[in-house]
């Protein structure tokens, strides 16, 4: 079973990859996304970009995400498809393009909140739909007698990626601080590696059984403690390669070999270089 979900992880990575990838180069793609029920009222769309849950209201419908741009009207058919309530509330997880793509396609009676990092990231990257709400530790929306909150634990995948925890199902997702089963760091959206294991500490602490990654196939809080400890074990590795004075080369075969960072990849990417350079100091 162990071993089946982490083959689904990393199938999720690899689709993480691919989306973030995309984003400037996929808008006249058709979706190609499914509904699944995970519980009373929670539904996830999967398929292109993040996963995105659908919490169902008898007064209005709560969204964690939205994908690419593409998606929207995909994703708004999905929604009508289990209710006739209208999206009241978008929370994105974080900045990234394969999930606040459909932010800006959205009317204005919807609204959006993220971590106020993650709304500078966007302003930054001159990205469309920049949320009107933000915070910096904890929010919470409450709609036809059920909550849902948005923590920030920390940083990890980007700066500004928070969790959102559903109280009265014990589910949490967990935007990109898990995807897959190695961490894809944006050290260019203030990511880090040395402060991800604390960050998803933090996380664990809450009381919840079911997972839905940014990226994969939904799981269970033991599929995260997992990922948390594939996250701590590359860092102690890399640490005691730099300290032996390693050559970046031998260490970048250590990440192919060991913790599957393909050459190409937005992993070797995006995060190699930056990944070296925190862990030196």
């Amino acid at each position: 079973m162990y071993r089946t979900v982490l083959l689904r992880l990393s199938a999720g990575l690899l689709l993480l990859a691919g989306c973030w990838i995309a984003y400037t180069q996929n808008q006249n793609k058709q979706p190609s996304n499914k509904l699944n029920k995970i519980a009373e009222d929670l539904y996830e769309i999967e398929g292109d970009g993040g996963n995105v849950a659908v919490y169902v209201t008898n007064e209005g419908v709560i969204l964690v995400d939205d994908k690419f741009e593409y998606d929207y009207n995909d994703i708004v058919d999905k929604v009508k498809s289990v209710t006739n309530q209208p999206i009241k509330y978008v929370l994105n997880t974080h900045h990234h393009g394969d999930h606040t793509g459909s932010n800006a396609k959205f009317p204005a009676t919807t609204e959006f909140i993220a971590h106020i990092n993650a709304r500078k990231n966007m302003i930054d990257g001159k990205q469309p739909g920049p949320p009107r709400v933000t915070f910096t530790q904890e929010t919470a929306v409450f709609l036809g007698g059920k909550e849902v909150r948005a923590r920030y634990f920390g940083r990890g995948h980007t700066n500004g990626d928070v969790m959102i925890y559903f109280p009265a199902l014990k589910l949490l997702h967990t935007g990109d601080l898990m995807a897959g089963t190695s961490p894809l760091i944006d050290y260019s959206g203030g990511g880090s590696l040395l402060d991800w294991t604390a960050t998803l500490d933090e996380a664990l602490k809450l009381d919840f059984d079911t997972v839905i990654p940014g990226h994969g196939a939904v799981c269970k809080k033991t599929d995260l403690l997992a990922y948390r400890n594939n996250v701590d074990k590359l860092r102690i590795r890399v640490s005691g390669l730099i300290r032996k004075g390693t050559a970046k080369e031998e260490i970048a075969k250590v990440m192919t070999n060991e913790f599957g960072w393909a050459p190409n990849s937005l992993q070797m990417t995006r995060g190699f270089e930056g990944m070296l350079s925190e862990l030196k100091r």
